[in-house]
């Protein structure tokens, strides 16, 4: 049998590792929030000929837009749609002054261009109301699985340990998503958030499965020993899991690659997510269980023995 459980200390390491160049890419990059959660002004043209992105942002800085952000537009086969173009927010007049740029350099465009104008109130809003479905979904989660773990000694834990897990997904998310926000200028919108509640309901679910096959370990009694129950259930469980995340990540790369742009946030997130919330449900959360029952957060470190073999008593 797999000895996992023996192992968590490797375990916590690669997890360690991983969250603290995730807040380096955080502290370094930040997010780029989308034009839902900041003020500002979003316009997508697309161009009669071909366009570098690299020109057109060098053109929006010569006509003022030295902030702009722009992003190119996919479609399903993976060729260039033209680009969204992010600013501040414009007066009707500064609308016409950028387009009528952007024309004169880069000759007509295919279709009409699109506005859309968001207040900072809206924005404002929008980030609170996504603030607070967050915090809800984790506080509820951590309710019903302490009510589901009734009977259980300390159910606490068990909800403690899960949304543990939980904010080790989100923050490999955040981390990534930000990495990926500074070399590619992705932003943070709407279809974020949504992917975030998906990888947060996933990777809980996941960890719920662990949980009850250690439940059920523990009410048959196979062994008194706290430690070897968990890696039981986990060796128990660790095909199911793998099995279910790797239906999922094809379901999910499909969505990458053929359905573009209209919920490419929402698809890599849920990418991360599902890869992130599979190692913590079998290598965080139930690891964690084991050293809170063992009653110490050193417990896990063993320490080699100070004797050797050949020593004698004499």
């Amino acid at each position: 049998m797999f000895d996992i459980v023996g192992k968590r200390v490797w375990f916590f390491c690669l997890s360690g590792l991983v969250i603290l160049a995730c807040v380096i890419f955080l502290l370094v990059f930040g997010l780029k929030l989308g034009i839902e959660f900041s003020s500002g002004l979003e316009v997508r043209v697309n161009f009669e000929e071909d366009v570098d992105s690299g020109q057109l942002v060098e053109t929006l800085a010569n006509l003022g837009y030295e902030g702009a952000i722009v992003q190119t537009i996919l479609t399903e086969e993976g060729a260039e749609d033209g680009f969204l173009i992010r600013t501040q927010e414009l007066s009707e007049e500064e609308q016409q002054h950028l387009l009528d740029g952007l024309v004169s350099t880069f000759g007509s465009l295919k279709e009409e261009p699109e506005f859309r104008l968001v207040s900072s109130e809206v924005s404002t809003g929008t980030a609170r109301v996504a603030g607070i479905a967050v915090a809800v979904a984790t506080v509820g989660i951590l309710l019903y699985i302490t009510w589901a773990f009734r009977r259980m000694p300390s159910p606490f834990r068990y909800g403690t340990c899960a949304i543990v897990a939980l904010v080790h997904d989100v923050v490999v998310v955040l981390g990534i998503f930000s990495l990926l926000g500074g070399i590619m200028n992705w932003e943070v919108n709407l279809m974020f958030i949504t992917g975030i509640l998906a990888v947060i309901g996933y990777s809980v679910n996941n960890t719920v499965v662990v949980f009850d096959r250690v439940r059920e370990n523990l009410r048959q009694g196979i062994s008194a020993d706290f430690e070897v129950v968990v890696n039981t259930s986990l060796v128990e469980t660790l095909g199911r899991s793998l099995n279910t995340s790797l239906t999922t990540l094809v379901v999910v790369i499909a969505l990458v690659l053929f359905v573009g742009a209209s919920i490419q946030n929402f698809a890599i997130v849920l990418l991360i997510g599902v890869i992130s919330g599979t190692y913590s449900s079998l290598f965080v959360a139930p690891l964690l269980l084991v050293v809170w029952e063992k009653g110490g957060w050193f417990s896990f470190i063993r320490w080699p023995s100070l004797t050797t073999g050949g020593a004698r008593r004499g």
